[in-house]
């Protein structure tokens, strides 16, 4: 079915916006240089471990056109599993079969068919398992997202394994449980994964509450028992250095008079036979996602030096490296560095072994793929749209690389910011070019188009986001042509944002601190900007809501009978002011009615809903109502996370991941039938944050046929200069690459 609905699309934090790929390392019987690309250098690919001989000969029976089991038995071919993003967008996993240096790269619908390893999901953490007795298979073992799940703020993440020979697959995760990051033992009997302790996700960013638990890989064949038990409090990431010695890694937290947690990481070692566990990296630097060579031997990924400073250049140390520990010798451990001798100045994730250890494999950016010189004479990156697979076959979905992006009402233009939040760009048919360059980063955000596609109005927000200083709305006007006028709409110093035009263009409603500006605590109420084209003084201004409480995110619908905004208005009483720290937490999303602003219903919490205060723990922010009004969008913690966090670029400021993107139905009609809605549909599945979606009801297949991503070469794009360029002057990567939004901090 086409997409008739019209199509989605958001923004994804962390996601770095160049190419991810596989490369390894030689490190016996001496160092050397990085080795060429070990996939097929086609979209992001990361996540990689080696298939085991055993293994990849039952993948090759059944696409024998591809190798021979000899082959594999020769060493002519050889297997990786990892996760790709080829495959609509999705994260899921694939596996590169290698034959006499040629690369070829199935996923694992190709070889096991798409009722396995099918639909709007996410996979990690491939490993393989099995064949220790007459009737174990064979089997992968990995974590997917594929099985719903209807508890609210909980994780889908799910282990199952899958028998080689047959497809035939086993959740291992018992229901009401879930886990992240699994791994097999050497021998193929057991499984070491990193188990949400108390079976919840409580809020938390970067260090995730888990324990090392363990189970049995294949239940049939181990007595019909899963035989599941925990191993070690508090610890992420396991990987067997024997079937008696298990590495992981563990957050450390110190929390400073004032209430600030610092966290730090470091790699432990665990002895199943003695119950020792012990830290196997030096407590003055971090270090995360151990890779075991053996029992007393692993590859670490480290940071030597973690600083809070995203605006500065970084030091070698400060770069994540891959890094050897030998502890045979507790008292003196070997190091060998590993990335440091490829290049400095780079970030490198995720060590697996290769060949029995004497290779090391990582992902990293394809920096090399960097526009060194863009037309200002900076560095650069290309500006994409990805395509993704939407659960609803009637709705598109794609990935836009800048921030609050927005649509004009006839689909034609595509707003944006970047990611320093410094220019406002604008892609349609003649071309993507900045008509809006502030001096300074961290100074303009949430564009928003007129709905009155006429008028060619831009709405812009000037002032840093996430905070609660002062930020006035601006139109622009003519904003496509080359007669630009800028106006600011707002009065008073006042935190004004999110504004959001009624269907006729004439009004603009919008959130701003102008009744709590004298309180400790700026709280936040909806208002109506009268006059839309003249601003606050002409029109004047109309309060919509009133409360200590924080509404905002607002939207007016396209038929302009009601608002749709997020608020904390529903926060008990007796919960902290704080949630993890950052942010006030507690949103909900609620519907207004126009004609009669006292008329606030409840539609949509992160946590059960229950009458009155409660129920609303997490976030639900950024609503938007779908072109025909039937259904909304909002981006939420609802799903919790899917990854390891600190697997991914460390989040080194204040950071608050709203999760993924959801979808709920609304009653068109009545707005008193979307009380506390219980149904929603996960639209995103990924270890990245989405965010700030937008809808439109542009539908075709090919983006690029609308709105043209060629950079234009005007003035004003001409003289654009990003504040932090992709890559310094002596090559090192700059925070860019890592997919973060350059800001000093991230709270709502």
């Amino acid at each position: 079915m086409a997409a008739s609905r019209g199509s989605i699309a958001s923004f994804a934090t962390y996601r770095p916006p160049l190419q991810v790929d596989m490369f390894s390392v030689q490190v016996q019987p001496s160092l050397g240089k990085e080795q060429p690309l070990i996939d097929d250098g086609d979209h992001y690919n990361y996540n990689g471990r080696p298939i085991p001989a055993a293994a990849l000969k039952a993948i090759v029976a059944r696409r024998p056109e591809l190798a021979t089991a000899e082959d594999v038995d020769s060493g002519r071919a050889t297997g990786l599993v990892f996760v790709s993003e080829r495959d609509s967008g999705l994260e899921t996993l694939h596996v590169a079969l290698r034959l006499d240096g040629k690369v070829t790269v199935l996923s694992l619908a190709d070889v096991y068919g798409a009722g396995v390893f099918g639909g709007v999901r996410m996979e990690d953490s491939g490993c393989f398992g099995g064949g220790f007795a007459p009737g174990a298979d064979l089997s992968i073992v990995y974590v997917s997202t594929k099985k719903p799940v209807e508890k609210r703020r909980a994780p889908w993440t799910v282990v199952y394994r899958t028998s080689l020979l047959t497809g035939e697959t086993e959740q291992l995760t018992p229901d009401g449980q879930y886990d992240l990051s699994p791994a097999v033992s050497p021998s193929g009997t057991r499984v070491a994964v990193a188990n949400f302790r108390g079976n919840r996700w409580g809020g938390e960013i970067e260090h995730l509450h888990t324990d090392i638990v363990v189970m049995n890989v294949d239940r049939r064949a181990q007595g019909g028992r899963l035989d599941r038990r925990r191993l070690v409090r508090d610890g992420g990431w396991p990987s067997w250095g024997s079937d008696d010695v298990v590495f992981f890694h563990r957050g450390l937290e110190d929390i400073d008079p004032k209430g600030k947690v610092t966290t730090t990481w470091g790699v432990f070692r665990h002895d199943l036979r003695t119950g020792e566990t012990v830290r196997v990296t030096p407590a003055e630097i971090n270090a995360m996602t151990p890779a075991a060579i053996g029992e007393n031997k692993v590859a670490v990924a480290t940071i030597r030096l973690r600083t809070n400073q995203m605006s500065e250049q970084r030091e070698e140390a400060e770069y994540r490296h891959i890094e050897i520990f030998d502890v045979a010798d507790p008292g003196r451990p070997a190091v060998t560095r590993i990335t440091q001798n490829v290049f400095a100045k780079a970030d490198y994730y995720n060590p697996f072994v290769l060949d029995g250890g004497r290779s090391i494999g990582y992902h990293r950016t394809r920096r090399e793929k960097v526009v060194l010189k863009n037309a200002n004479g900076q560095s650069d990156v290309p500006r994409t749209f990805n395509m993704m697979q939407c659960p609803h076959e009637d709705v598109g979905q794609f990935r836009v690389s800048g921030v609050f992006p927005s649509f004009s009402t006839d689909g034609s233009k595509l707003a944006f910011v970047d990611n320093e939040f410094k220019a406002v760009w604008l892609a349609d048919k003649q071309g993507l070019r900045v008509v809006w360059e502030r001096r300074s980063p961290n100074s303009v955000f949430s564009t928003v188009w007129n709905q009155n596609a006429e008028l060619d109005i831009l709405y812009v927000c000037v002032g840093e986001p996430f905070s609660t200083t002062t930020v006035e709305i601006y139109a622009i006007f003519n904003v496509s042509g080359e007669d630009r006028q800028y106006r600011k709409l707002t009065a008073g110093n006042f935190n004004n944002a999110f504004p959001s035009s009624n269907p006729e263009g004439s009004k603009i409603v919008f959130r701003s601190t102008r009744d709590h500006a004298t309180e400790d605590f700026k709280y936040k109420n909806l208002y109506v900007l009268e006059d839309a084209h003249a601003g606050e003084l002409a029109g004047g201004v109309t309060r919509l809501t009133d409360g200590r409480w924080t509404d905002t995110h607002c939207q007016w619908s396209p038929r302009g009978d009601w608002i749709v905004f997020s608020s904390t208005r529903d926060k008990p009483a007796s919960a902290p002011t704080l949630d993890n720290g950052i942010d006030l937490g507690y949103f909900a999303v609620f519907l207004l009615l126009v004609a009669d602003p006292k008329v606030v219903v409840r539609v949509v919490t992160s946590a059960p809903p229950m009458p009155g205060p409660g129920g609303v723990a997490g976030h639900v922010n950024h609503p938007i109502f779908s072109p025909d009004c039937r259904s909304m969008v909002i981006t939420s913690d609802l799903a919790a996370v899917s990854a390891e966090p600190i697997s991914m670029p460390t989040f080194l400021h204040s950071v608050r991941p709203y999760g993924d993107i959801f979808s709920v139905d609304i009653d068109a009609d009545d707005i008193r039938k979307n009380r506390d809605i219980q149904k929603f549909t996960r639209i995103t599945h990924s270890r990245y944050e989405y965010s700030t979606p937008a809808w439109t009801k542009f539908s075709t297949d090919d983006p690029k046929a609308q709105w043209n991503m060629l950079v234009r070469s005007d003035k004003v794009t001409r003289s654009f200069r990003p504040a932090c360029p992709y890559a310094h002057d002596d090559g090192g990567e700059s925070w860019h690459l890592t997919g973060h939004m350059i800001l000093p901090r991230k709270c709502c």
